[in-house]
């Protein structure tokens, strides 16, 4: 049976606190999601003292926000270890720099996922290829000529999953781009997924009718949090929602019935809701019954309603009270 693999995006909502991040990871977890995902910042790794803040998030500095919230390897391990021997949950993270791959090499990832902001950084992904893990790219700022560079660094394809992905925080329905997941899975014959930007749970369901095998979103314990994604994120009772939805998708689409087979199951329903031929009013012997004489009400255990032809024109041998079900051997 197909199953939509499912990942909490945490990124650095969690404070840089390994109990706090914990309390994510558990709280994921009990959505019933595949995998919780953070990101790897190392800010000199990664950026001048002059980049600029997303517009969405002002209230203090890259520098010191990614080395107020970063993780160290050991705080790592001890994360890793909970969500997965004790969550019973995948853990990985995006990295945004070469020492941020080899951190979490040393972590030991199984998966790597490429934020749509280093799509176009080709060492990095020349880096990541060399490590022969699982990787998941994610395109929300990527271009076609840049995706396509991007693409072809991967040799083992069957390793590659591409994310459609809008990098707008939140991004409308109309801009989720479903149609660029369809012809991404057809440029590059890889499997296809949907890293979801948009508030509420109707997209990424739609995604997977649409044949997503990964869906991503911000996960937050409350939009009230600090920091640049609690905000656009998903809280628990939401995300639980969504996961429950998509379970229920996966099975409507995945389990075939006979519709013939079903209906015979059906037996008690048809009695209680189809209609059976009852008489209007009396009937006297030797009356020829005519469609005013009949009607069709329920329950449907007498002469269905799809045979008032075999009723019309007939002679009646008894009399057939008014408002009864009327029975063949009541006529000629």
């Amino acid at each position: 049976m197909k199953k939509t693999y499912i990942i909490a995006e945490i990124g650095n909502t969690h404070e840089g606190s390994v109990g706090l991040a914990k309390q994510f990871i558990k709280a994921a977890a009990d959505c019933g999601v595949d995998a919780v995902k953070f990101q790897t910042h190392i800010f000199e790794a990664e950026s001048l003292s002059s980049a600029p803040n997303p517009a969405y998030f002002k209230d203090e500095s890259r520098k010191e926000y990614f080395e107020r919230t970063a993780f160290n390897l050991e705080q790592y391990k001890i994360l890793k270890d909970y969500a997965e021997q004790e969550c019973d949950v995948d853990f990985f993270s995006s990295p945004f720099s070469s020492e941020a791959v080899d951190l979490l090499m040393d972590l030991g990832v199984s998966t790597f996922k490429i934020p749509s902001g280093e799509v176009s950084n080709i060492p990095l992904l020349e880096l990541i290829d060399k490590t022969g893990k699982k990787v998941i790219l994610s395109s929300g700022m990527s271009s076609w000529e840049e995706l396509d560079r991007a693409v072809a660094v991967f040799k083992d394809k069957d390793k590659l999953t591409i994310l459609q992905c809008t990098s707008e925080y939140p991004c409308k329905p109309e801009n989720a781009g479903l149609n660029v997941m369809l012809e991404i899975k057809e440029r590059y014959k890889c499997k296809v997924g949907f890293s979801d930007h948009t508030l509420g749970i109707g997209i990424p369901l739609t995604a997977v009718v649409f044949g997503a095998t990964i869906v991503e979103k911000h996960f937050t314990l409350s939009k009230l949090m600090y920091g640049s994604d609690a905000k656009n994120s998903t809280e628990p009772e939401e995300f639980k929602h969504m996961v429950d939805n998509i379970r229920a998708a996966e099975l409507a689409m995945n389990f075939k019935i006979d519709k013939d087979e079903k209906v015979k199951e059906l037996g008690n329903m048809k009695f209680v809701f189809e209609k059976s031929i009852v008489s209007t009013k009396v009937l006297s012997a030797g009356h020829i019954i005519s469609s005013e004489d009949i009607a069709y009400k329920k329950p449907g255990d007498g002469i269905p309603a799809k045979e008032f032809k075999n009723i019309i024109g007939r002679i009646v041998k008894s009399t057939i009270q008014a408002n009864e079900k009327i029975e063949y051997s009541q006529l000629q």
